[in-house]
């Protein structure tokens, strides 16, 4: 559950993506907990989406719910359209990608797995944060976040280290870039999390649990809670002079 802290985000209109579960949901909480009105997003997870908005709304939130599959362009566009007619969008957080880890997707072969990932993490927070990020110019003001991975920028070995890192390594690229093309108006930037315990990490066997351990300086895995607060900050008038940055959220790495 978030912590109840200012109301720094009172006024503003924010949209999450993959907010069903996990990180997701915690940066939903924490924008609620800050004030902000919220339009929440999932692909698929319509009761879990439910779960998080009336958790926001407990904590006092104005709240709207979305269900789109964003593998399409045309399924994009029109998520894009909706949610600015919904409000004039302030913050715009990129956060729904494919879980090929816990879910069925899981069984798939890897070229399956990365025409997934990149149709949904990479072109849909491509194409979502150009379009936005257009409108937030041309309006004047506006904050854009996007989610990376720390060991994008080193490597991990195996399919999922190739998939995750060329996928989230892209998107890393991508917000310095976007960055630049819509400043000074609008702020980019882009969360590289670690070793995090969401679903996969709940369940992963005794040797992934040493091994998130070890290559932390803190000697844990981080939360999605962990997260959220550094997405509440980047969200916030307190980061108006953080722009095209990607802040790794990983406990130091050892």
């Amino acid at each position: 559950m978030a912590e109840h802290g200012g109301r720094e985000l009172a006024g503003y209109h924010v949209v999450v993506t993959g907010a069903a579960s996990g990180i997701g949901r915690a940066i939903a909480l924490e924008i609620a907990s800050a004030g902000g009105a919220v339009l929440l997003h999932t692909g698929s997870r319509q009761d879990a989406l439910e779960h998080t908005a009336e958790e926001a709304r407990a904590i006092g939130a104005d709240v709207r719910t979305a269900t789109v599959d964003l593998s399409t362009r045309t399924a994009q566009d029109a998520f894009s359209g909706t949610a600015w007619s919904w409000r004039p969008i302030d913050v715009w957080i990129n956060n729904a990608g494919v879980d090929v880890l816990t879910t069925a997707e899981a069984d798939w072969g890897f070229d399956r797995k990365l025409e997934r990932m990149w149709l949904v993490d990479v072109v849909a927070t491509i194409r979502l944060s150009r379009r936005i990020g257009a409108r937030m110019k041309e309006r004047g003001h506006g904050a854009i976040i996007n989610m990376g991975w720390d060991q994008a920028a080193t490597g991990m070995e195996g399919d999922s280290g190739e998939m995750f890192a060329a996928a989230k390594g892209a998107v890393m690229a991508f917000s310095r870039s976007l960055a630049k093309t819509l400043a000074p108006e609008v702020r980019v930037n882009c969360l590289a999390p670690g070793w995090i315990r969401t679903a996969w990490g709940a369940q992963a066997s005794e040797a992934w649990q040493e091994r998130a351990r070890r290559e932390s300086l803190l000697d844990r895995w981080g939360t999605p809670e962990d997260v959220a607060k550094v997405c509440r900050f980047l969200a916030s008038p307190a980061a108006a002079f953080v722009t095209g940055q990607v802040i790794e959220i990983n406990g130091g790495r050892a």
